[in-house]
């Protein structure tokens, strides 16, 4: 049987009254059906949007037009007065209430970066001034404290637990618009290597999350909180359907040392570590199915008393496998001064357990994001040698992220820190102090047998 080309099909006319049941089914959607009412978000979000807050700061920074203005003999030359401008500065964000009792609030660092007044809005319309209790830039965490009564917190989770897949809801202040809520699946786990933070182990989901959102909640559909929205990545700023979150674990681990010392204070194991491909287990001979191999131990060291040795190749710390060299530094560095570890490992094929006790950091070294927005990227280190006649100190860029701003700014592994602002570098003592909150840089370089300068701004 022959049909016109412009006369609808069966299956075509069967798709469209199809549409258009399911539109007028829509359109009346019922509370119930067959007794059983329609899902909804709506009561785990009614616990779980009070304990998300609003958070406005105020600060400022200090300016300065022309690096020559740091010179004392400059400035008394010209008689220009020692009195450096600064530039008012302000930030919307989001926090999440996780003591009510206490009042602890968690945020990112960023959200309460350079802040002098940090005001917290509650979902029912309270204000109060926080006070801060703590921050770490590495991991882009802070915890301030609000003096109020009836706070609703909203309870961890074990993040451990999440799986690809899941069902997560994004609870934030974007764009300042007021308390938004936004649902997703969880995309992607342990997101690291991606240049946003010192360390990184991210959860990554395709709920949106905006400006503002920074700070906020990610729950799961029982309201329990699994992360702390935290980045976004897009070509404008704007949502794209990526957006990162520190786990809660993570997140627990660092509020707790920032309640307790302010800061949090990272240990170490004294190793260097390389990831194990498939080609370099081949050529050593080693069968393990992932894991990291162990290329240097330090004299002295956690690792060197445990008895690590060269060539051992890591499968687990605790009871988390290591599958990269991220995996190694975010789980040494959450761990605390003191604190003993179980390292799994294969050496010489066969499995061994090796018990270590987590280091202080050596007071030798200096993380420059710690420092210094303009140092980030860049670790350094104090190096002292004696001989009869003379001792030589001067402290070197030990590493530098070929992805961050050190190195952009053209600082380079082993490069001698002579200055900065046309003050001598004796230690790391004068890096820190000569640096830090300095809105220009200009450092005196050497370099191998030459010597310049690299103005950072």
């Amino acid at each position: 049987m022959l049909t016109s080309r412009n006369a609808p099909s069966k299956s075509l006319l069967g798709l469209l009254l199809f549409l258009v049941t399911l539109q007028q089914a829509h359109a009346a959607l019922p509370a119930a059906v067959n007794g059983q009412p329609i899902p909804s978000l709506a009561p785990m979000l009614e616990k779980a949007t009070p304990a998300v807050v609003n958070i406005a700061t105020r600060g400022a920074v200090r300016v300065q037009s022309n690096p020559l203005f740091q010179d004392p003999f400059f400035r008394r030359f010209f008689d220009i007065p020692d009195q450096p401008r600064e530039r008012q500065t302000q930030s919307l964000g989001s926090g999440v209430i996780v003591d009510a009792k206490q009042g602890y609030i968690v945020t990112n660092h960023h959200v309460i970066e350079n802040a002098n007044k940090i005001e917290v809005t509650l979902n029912d319309g309270r204000r109060f001034f926080a006070k801060l209790r703590g921050s770490d830039p590495l991991a882009d965490m802070a915890v301030i404290q609000i003096k109020a009564r009836q706070l609703t917190q909203i309870p961890w989770s074990n993040s451990d637990t999440l799986r690809v897949g899941d069902f997560v809801v994004a609870i934030g202040n974007p764009f300042g618009l007021g308390q938004t809520v936004t649902s997703g699946i969880v995309s992607a786990l342990s997101r690291s290597g991606l240049g946003i933070e010192d360390y990184e182990d991210f959860i990554q989901t395709d709920a949106s999350i905006n400006p503002g959102n920074s700070g906020g909640a990610l729950v799961n559909l029982r309201g329990e909180l699994v992360g702390i929205n935290t980045a976004i990545l897009g070509p404008s700023g704007g949502n794209v359907g990526i957006g990162f979150a520190i786990p809660a674990n993570m997140a627990k681990q660092i509020m707790q040392q920032l309640i307790d010392y302010g800061e949090v204070r990272r240990g170490r194991l004294g190793i260097s570590v390389q990831d194990l491909s498939a080609d370099l287990a081949q050529s050593l001979s080693i069968t393990a199915p992932q894991g990291v191999i162990v290329t240097e131990i330090e004299a002295d060291s956690a690792a060197e008393k445990a008895g690590l040795k060269v060539g051992d190749v890591i499968t687990m710390l605790e009871s988390r496998r290591v599958t990269s060299v991220n995996d190694i530094r975010n789980i040494i560095g959450l761990l605390r001064v003191g604190e003993q570890i179980n390292l799994k490992i294969i050496r010489d094929g066969k499995l061994a357990i090796i018990r270590a006790e987590i280091q202080e950091r050596s007071k030798k070294q200096a993380n420059g994001k710690q420092i210094s927005p303009y140092l980030a990227g860049a670790d350094f280190a104090f190096h002292e040698e004696k001989d009869r006649y003379q001792t030589i100190a001067y402290v070197y860029v030990q590493h530098v992220d070929k992805r961050s701003p050190a190195w952009e700014a053209g600082l380079r592994e082993k490069d001698i820190i002579l200055s900065i602002n046309r003050k001598r570098v004796q230690d790391l003592n004068d890096l820190q102090r000569l640096a830090a909150n300095e809105p220009e840089l200009l450092l005196n370089i050497q370099r191998r047998q030459r010597a310049f300068f690299i103005l950072l701004r």
